[in-house]
Parts: structure tokens; C-alpha cells; sequence
């Protein structure tokens, strides 16, 4: 249970953040980075159940018609990416308050939610012991990470956000068409139950799904080709480029590959491959860092060769290749944090990130120059520094390389090279720091507290190496669980004189000859072509695919209404003949409306269309066509659909409301049709259209027999969910992850109004009632608005509010439920915005934002509550009550989820319509 305790626990945290920023501002991330630390302690009290080699577990049923289940585990290489996930977050939010500026208008709420949730998303997805559980999370982690690099809505950073988004979904799709061949094939998608029993994956499946998570892989930790996403990612804000390069996203493929290698490890296509591209990599993402003069630049392409000798050394495939990967992924998380944030002070202190312009710093902020030079040394693999344990760890495991003594020969080689070349870049990075005059006397170090997170991490990444074996029993532990049966070597920091020893010294002399010739090499380098031909063949592929979905809907916006109605004639008129010829489908019913009720409405809708075609009127057009809706719902509700007719009408009302918003400033007569139109053949379309559209109704409807589904509903539901009003109990109980996801789609449409409804530079996350401050009245306060309107709000408000209550309360036994209570609160909010343009009383102020929250966490809540009783996803959950009041449910908290957002859309939509940007006058088309 700790695991989901602090899974939960990180969650918690972002839902707590809009209101740590309201206490503290951006110094909200000093009790964030506590809250991490928590989760952390929290995970280390199990290490010594880790150590004896025992695992932590918890398992939900999800999905249990396919063996699914929402399954947690935790063993050594799971503890060590989580941990990773954790104590570089925490001092990533201790980071954080110095580094965003107190005078600029960041989204403090926005940038520590997004941070706090790609945390929790990396913990999700190494915790995760069912591959869907992992996909759900790997997916979080792209999709989290694609809104951090585009945060802010830079132009700048709108293609490098697509761009990562585009390239780790797509391995993301890869991932997800293994787990489909895993779960076909072997019938479970238990990750342990598949590491256990390697020897079932054998044959065609085997090769399929080895290339998948390769690909899946390659992509997130940016390899070759895939791995110009990552560079294109520094245009972050220094703490995401930091977190996400030290121990978020990259850090997933090593993972991936490091949990199925005890799956593929040992086959030679699966390691030669790791070996090739991996140790590829290596050499190319550090060449292309030694040519840069970007501070950040410099660092990404590092993280990319990092990654590469990380991926190479896996596909030694040996248990001390596996202990040298993740000993040196925690070096990699230490280091290159340290020089993130680092690199970040300095341009936050000096404005530039060009070491061209940063010579002599070293004389006006000696303690950063000399923190960057302690987390270089490690980068570079000096000693005394973990760095330096970790790369002699990684050149004694490329020398066993699989395939015989000359690739082990080659590999070694490619490795020593990536690190000459990395001691190279590392080298140009510090000196250029201190060659030459200080150009910009008036620096000065920054606060202590800016400070603190990266000299924390530097002293570690320096302090661990003399005591490595401080770290060896548990990355001995995590080296055997990603590849069972072996037996990692114990960690030191001094083996003697060793080949490995050996190595590392000739990348460091190799490194100071290639420092002493940077200015040849560097011209050197500058031929090699910028963009990868990967990256501009994706880019057209891109393009190409905007252009056509242009042309695709070209046919969505004509000129006219006639398009319109020729597509929907012939998709009637086609499905009308196939319903008519297809065997084995009832005839309907003979005979039409039995009852002279349903004549008179019909002649009411006849003449209701008539006056629509005649009349001119703006508000008379909205006037009659509500009255259609309202006689159709009268036609619903006459025929026994009282939910549907009740929800039609609602919805025909604030239609009604909404539509009036829209058309204030709008010509108050409808314009005619045009000299030269041809009027006579739309007629004729119209008409056609009417005539299929009716004659496609008699083919498809008016069977008297009910259908299976519908008979065991009607007989079923009352006993199974305890609710008698069978539309509800579908919607809330049997059909519940459907509503769940259509009430998402409501979410996000709503932020994206609230998101518009914003002012410039204004989060988003204020109060949206009334205007802006000093921008004219505030809610409570109506002006402008019509008298007559403003006394019918002012009665019919608090009923309207009154019955949405007792619509929502009744919906599982009768009429109503929580899509038809928020609608009548909503009706009730657009009257207010009608009547009261300035700001209603009673609902002017009422805030979206807090409503999608409210709504959402208790749909979600509703969800997830049946799981800590074993029971499945959604599951209803009773708790009686006492004598006298109706009984908690969770379909009753999941109904009221639905309520609050359906109202918040309804708030977003009517205040965006009613902002002075949508609504540059006040006035009522008439």
C-alpha cells in the first residue's frame, strides 16, 4: 500500500498547488520540494525489504475481463529511478523560487502543477507492474513534457514542443503495439509475470516485440535518428530543461530497456543493436556538444551522448555492464542537474548563456564557476568524483562486449572516444568561464538560497565517488533484478591499475590534446551538417500532413448552406437503401402517428419551420427555433422520455441564451438572400434533404421489438445499481468510463475558454466574473444590462438553482441526475450574464476554474474509491445511512462530478461570450 501512498501523495501535491501559490508565491516550491523529500523518505523505509531481495506490491483489479489490473511493485531498479524522480524534483522546486523572477507575470501555479505531475508520472511508470498501467504513465510523461517545453505560449517554442511531442507518442504507439502482441501472445500483461518466464516469448512475436520497444525506447531517451527532439528541448525554462534531461523523461527508455533486457538480454540482435546505436549515439551527440557555444545547447547535446554510452553499456548485457549503467545514471542525474541549474544562475545573473561572453567569471562569482567545475570533473570523469567511479565501471563492461574479443575491442574504442570528446567539451565549458578579462564586472553571486540545490547536488556527485560503496548494495540489488541470475560485482572506488584505469587515463590526455586544438577541431566540426536529415524529413512528413487535413476540410466551411446539405442527403440516403435491403432486419411498424397529439405537433412544427424561412428578425429567428426544441421535447416527453425531453429542453433554453451572447453584435436583421442566387434549386435541396432525412427515419426506426441490450437493462439495472431511473443508472454505473471521458472532453474545452477568456498576460486561474480590475464594473454590481431581464434573474435564479438540486439528488430513482442539474445551474448562470452584461449578483463571480477541479477530482475520486476495496475501476460502492436519508454512493460523488463540469463549461462559455473582447458594445439584437 506505500507505493499507492505515494503516488497518491505526489498527486496530492499538484492538486495543493494553486493554493500554496495563493500562501506563499513562487516560494511554494520550498514546502514542494519538502513534500518530495516525504515521498522519498517514505520509499527508502522499505529498502531493507528491497535489500532482502524481497519486493513491495499492490494490485487493484482494473480491467478484469482482460486479466488487467492497476498493479504496483517496487524492487531495486524500480527504487532507484524512483528515488532519482524524487531528490532531483526536490531540489529542482528548491530551485525553482529564485530562479522564476518576483516582478514577471509566470504562472507560478502552472509551472509547479506541470512539474509536480511529470514527477508523478515518472514514479507512476517505473512503480508500474502491468504494462498498461506503464503505458498510461509513459504517455503522461510526453504529454506533461510537451506542455512544459511550450509552456508560456512562446512562438519560439511551439516547434520544439511538437516536434518531442510527435516523436515520443509515436514511440509511445510502438510501445503500446508490443504490449497488444504481449498480451495476445503470452495472455497476460503482467510485467513480472514476463520477466519471470522469459522462455514463453519465443519465435515471430519475440522479434516483433523486441524492435517495438526499441523503438519505443530509442525514442523517449532521444538515440539514433530519433534524437533531435532533444536538443530542440532546451528551450524550456532552466529547471524543466534540467529535470527533464537529469531524471524524468530521457531516463524512461533507459529504464524500458534495462526491465526487458532480462526479457531479450543475451540475444545478439538485441544487444548488438543497443551496442551499436547506443555507443553511435555517444559519439555523436558529444561531437555535436563540442561545437557549440550555448551553455544549454552544449548541455543537451551532452545529455544525448549520455544516454547513448547509457544505452551501449545495456547491450553489453552482463551483470556488471547493468551495474555500471545504473551506477553511472545516477552520476549522470547528479551531474548534469548540477549543470543545468548552474547554467541557468548564470544567465539569470549575467543574461547570456554564450560562453564567448562569460570570460572571467571565476573573479566575480568564484562559487558558481567553482560548483560548474566540480559537476564538470564528473561529467568528464575525473576523480574523485562519482563520474569517475561510474565510467571506469562502463569501460570495464564495454571490454566484454558480446561477439568475440574484436568487438569488445571496438566498443571500448567507441567509448573512449565519446569520452575524450566529452572530457573536451567539459574542459571548453569551465575554461571558458575563466580565460580572458571579466567582461561584465557588475556580477555578483547570487543569494545562498539560489545557490544551495546545485552545490547540494555538486557535493554529492564529488562526495560519492570515495564513497561508492555507500551505493553498492543497492545497485548491486537493482543490477540482479534487471537481469535475474547474475552477479553484479561490489562497487569501489579504487580497483588498482586496471585496462579500465587505463582508459580513463587516455581520455583524459586525448581530451586535454583535443582542448589544446579546439580551435581546428571546432572548424572541423562546423562542416557537419546542423539539422539531421531525420528531423527535416519529419518536418516535411509534418507539413505535409497539415496541408492535406486543409484540403480535407476545405469542404467544412463553404460559402453557403448547399454543402451542407448534400453530404448528410446522401449518407441518409445510403443508409435508408441498406437498412431497406439488408436481410434480417425487422420491418418497421406499420403505419404512422397513431394519435391526433402527434399530428397536432406535427402541424406546430410545420408551421414553427414556416416562420423560420419568412422571418427577419434576429430575435425572432432564436425565438422560433427554440420553439422547434421545445415541441420536440414535448413530443419526447409524450412518447415516455422524460429524461431526453427534459434534457432537450435545457439545452434549447441555453442554447437560446448563448445565442442572443453571440448575436449582440450582430445586425438585428437577418440579411436576405442575394440577387443572382439560385434560390429555386436550394429550395429543391432542402426539400430533398427533408424527404430522405424522413424517409432514412422510417427505415431505421418504428420496430416494435425491444432489443436484448434494452430488455436486460429495463430488468436488470434497478436490482444491480440500485437506481430506478435506468437512462441515469446507464450514464453514472454501467456506461460510467464513457461519461468519464466525454466529462474530460468537457474539461479541457472549458480551460480552453477560460484560457481565452483570460487577460493578456493574466494566468488564467482568476476569478472570471465581472471585468478585469480597472477595466470597469465588478460582479455584484449590474450595469448596462436590460431591467426587465434583470428582475426575471432575479427571481428565477435561486429557484433555477433550488430545482438543479433536486434534479441532481433524484437522478438515480427519477427524472434528472447530474448532466441535467448542471444544465438548468448553467441556464441560470447565461441569464445572469444576459441580463446583468457588468456582473450578475448571486453567480457573477462564479469561478470556473475551482468548478473543472471540483468536478473532475470527484469524478475521477468516484472512479478510483472502489479500488481500495479490491473491487474494479468504477465499480458502485454503497454506504448506508441513517433512517430517513438517501444512501452515499459512488455513482451518486461520480454524478456530481459530472454537475460541477458541466456547469464550469457553461461558465467558461458564457463569460467568454460576455468578455469586452467577444463583446466590444453592450445591446440586445432585436
Amino acid at each position: 500500500m506505500i507505493l499507492a501512498v505515494v503516488l497518491g501523495w505526489q498527486l496530492g501535491l499538484a492538486a495543493c498547488v494553486p493554493l500554496l501559490t495563493r500562501r506563499f508565491g513562487r516560494d511554494a516550491g520550498y514546502p514542494l520540494a519538502v513534500g518530495y523529500l516525504v515521498g522519498a523518505a517514505l520509499l527508502l523505509s522499505r529498502l531493507p525489504v528491497i535489500l532482502d531481495d524481497r519486493e513491495v506490491a499492490v494490485a487493484w483489479r482494473w480491467l478484469p475481463e482482460l486479466a488487467v489490473s492497476a498493479a504496483l511493485r517496487m524492487d531495486a531498479l524500480g527504487l532507484v529511478f524512483a528515488l532519482l524522480a524524487l531528490g532531483v524534483g526536490a531540489l529542482i522546486m528548491a530551485y525553482c523560487p529564485r530562479y522564476l523572477s518576483a516582478d514577471s507575470d509566470e504562472d507560478y501555479a502552472r509551472v509547479y502543477v506541470t512539474l509536480t505531475v511529470f514527477a508523478a508520472a515518472m514514479l507512476g511508470l517505473v512503480l508500474a507492474d502491468d504494462l498498461l498501467v506503464l503505458f498510461v504513465f509513459w504517455e503522461l510523461t510526453s504529454i506533461v513534457s510537451f506542455v512544459l517545453i511550450g509552456q508560456g505560449g512562446r512562438p519560439a517554442a511551439t516547434g520544439p514542443a511538437v516536434q518531442a511531442l510527435l516523436v515520443t507518442v509515436a514511440g509511445g504507439l510502438a510501445l503500446l503495439a508490443a504490449i497488444v502482441l504481449l498480451a495476445v501472445h503470452l495472455g497476460t500483461t503482467s510485467l513480472n509475470t514476463i520477466i519471470a518466464e522469459p522462455e514463453r516469448l519465443t519465435g515471430g512475436p519475440a522479434w516483433a516485440v523486441g524492435a517495438l520497444i526499441l523503438v519505443a525506447a530509442f525514442t523517449k531517451s532521444a538515440q539514433l535518428p530519433f534524437h533531435f527532439w532533444l536538443p530542440g528541448a532546451m528551450v524550456a525554462i532552466t529547471p524543466v530543461s534540467a529535470y527533464l534531461h537529469a531524471a524524468t523523461m530521457v531516463k524512461a527508455g533507459v529504464y524500458l530497456l534495462m526491465r526487458f533486457s532480462a526479457v531479450f538480454g543475451g540475444t545478439l540482435a538485441w544487444d548488438l543493436t543497443l551496442l551499436a546505436v547506443g555507443l553511435l549515439t555517444a559519439v555523436l551527440g558529444a561531437a555535436l556538444a563540442l561545437r557549440q557555444y550555448d551553455l544549454k545547447a552544449l548541455l543537451a547535446y551532452s545529455t544525448v551522448s549520455q544516454l547513448g554510452l547509457l544505452v551501449g553499456v545495456i547491450g553489453v548485457g552482463t551483470p556488471a555492464a547493468d551495474a555500471a549503467a545504473i551506477l553511472y545514471t545516477v552520476a549522470h542525474a547528479l551531474f548534469k542537474a548540477t549543470l543545468f541549474m548552474l547554467v541557468g544562475i548564470i544567465d539569470h545573473q549575467a543574461g547570456s548563456r554564450d560562453v564567448r561572453e562569460l570570460s572571467g567569471l571565476h573573479r566575480v562569482m568564484p562559487v558558481t564557476v567553482g560548483l560548474t567545475a566540480l559537476a564538470a570533473m564528473s561529467l568528464a570523469g575525473l576523480p574523485p568524483t562519482i563520474g569517475f567511479v561510474g565510467k571506469e565501471a562502463i569501460f570495464e563492461s564495454l571490454g566484454a562486449a558480446p561477439g568475440g574479443t574484436w568487438l569488445g575491442w571496438c566498443a571500448a574504442g567507441l567509448g573512449l572516444l565519446a569520452s575524450v570528446l566529452t572530457f573536451g567539451y567539459a574542459a571548453r565549458l569551465v575554461h571558458g568561464m575563466c580565460e580572458g578579462p571579466t567582461r561584465q564586472r557588475q556580477l555578483r553571486e547570487p543569494s545562498w538560497a539560489f545557490l544551495a540545490p546545485a552545490g547540494l547536488a555538486a557535493v554529492l556527485a564529488t562526495a560519492l565517488g570515495p564513497a561508492v560503496t555507500v551505493l553498492s548494495p543497492l545497485v548491486q540489488r537493482a543490477a540482479d533484478d534487471a537481469r535475474p541470475g547474475g552477479g553484479s560485482p561490489y562497487l569501489a572506488f579504487w580497483h588498482g591499475f586496471t585496462p579500465a584505469l587505463g582508459l580513463s587515463v587516455a581520455a583524459v590526455l586525448l581530451g586535454t590534446l583535443l582542448f589544446v586544438g579546439r580551435v581546428r577541431v571546432h572548424r572541423w566540426l562546423s562542416a557537419v551538417p546542423t539539422t539531421p536529415p531525420f528531423a527535416v524529413l519529419l518536418d516535411r512528413g509534418r507539413h505535409a500532413l497539415l496541408r492535406l487535413g486543409a484540403v480535407v476540410a476545405r469542404g467544412a466551411h463553404p460559402p453557403g448552406p448547399a454543402p451542407y446539405l448534400v453530404r448528410p442527403l446522401l449518407a441518409v440516403v445510403a443508409l435508408a437503401v441498406f437498412a431497406l435491403v439488408l436481410p434480417g432486419v425487422p420491418a418497421p411498424a406499420p403505419g404512422g402517428p397513431g394519435r391526433p397529439g402527434d399530428w397536432l405537433l406535427v402541424g406546430l412544427l410545420v408551421a414553427t419551420l414556416a416562420g423560420l424561412l419568412v422571418v427577419r428578425s434576429a430575435l425572432a429567428a432564436i425565438g422560433l427555433t427554440g420553439v422547434v426544441g421545445l415541441l420536440l421535447s414535448a413530443w419526447f416527453l409524450t412518447t415516455g422520455a422524460p429524461d431526453v425531453a427534459l434534457t432537450l429542453m435545457l439545452v434549447e433554453v441555453l442554447t437560446a441564451v448563448v445565442v442572443m451572447l453571440a448575436l449582440r453584435q450582430q445586425p438585428r436583421r437577418l440579411t436576405g438572400v442575394g440577387p443572382g442566387r439560385p434560390v429555386l434549386g436550394a429550395a429543391l435541396l432542402a426539400v430533398a434533404t427533408g424527404v430522405a432525412a424522413a424517409a432514412g427515419t422510417a427505415a431505421l426506426t418504428g420496430r416494435t421489438q425491444l432489443s436484448e441490450p434494452g430488455r436486460w437493462y429495463l430488468e436488470q439495472a434497478e436490482e444491480l445499481t440500485g437506481g430506478a431511473n435506468v437512462v441515469n443508472t446507464i450514464l453514472v454505473d454501467f456506461r460510467a468510463l464513457d461519461t468519464l471521458g466525454e466529462a474530460v472532453v468537457l474539461a479541457v474545452v472549458a480551460l480552453g475558454l477560460v484560457r481565452l477568456t483570460a487577460p493578456a498576460g493574466g494566468a488564467g486561474t482568476r476569478p472570471l466574473g465581472g471585468a478585469a480590475a480597472g477595466a470597469g464594473p465588478v460582479a455584484g454590481e449590474p450595469t448596462g444590462g436590460d431591467v426587465v431581464l434583470g428582475l426575471a434573474y432575479r427571481v428565477l435564479a435561486p429557484v433555477m438553482l433550488v430545482a438543479s438540486a433536486v434534479l441532481f439528488l433524484r437522478g438515480h430513482e427519477e427524472t434528472g441526475g447530474g448532466f441535467i442539474g448542471g444544465l438548468l445551474a448553467g441556464t441560470a448562470v447565461g441569464l445572469g450574464q444576459l441580463a446583468c452584461p457588468g456582473g450578475a449578483p448571486l453567480l457573477g463571480r462564479l469561478p470556473a476554474v475551482p468548478l473543472l477541479a471540483a468536478g473532475l477530482s470527484a469524478a475521477v475520486g468516484a472512479g478510483l474509491a472502489p479500488l481500495t476495496v479490491g473491487r474494479p475501476l468504477l465499480a458502485p460502492l454503497h454506504v448506508e445511512s441513517p433512517s430517513g436519508l438517501p444512501s452515499l454512493t459512488t455513482s451518486l460523488v461520480f454524478d456530481l462530478g459530472v454537475y460541477l463540469m458541466v456547469l464550469a463549461l457553461v461558465v467558461a462559455a458564457v463569460r467568454r461570450l460576455g468578455t469586452p473582447a467577444a463583446r466590444p458594445a453592450a445591446g440586445v439584437a432585436r
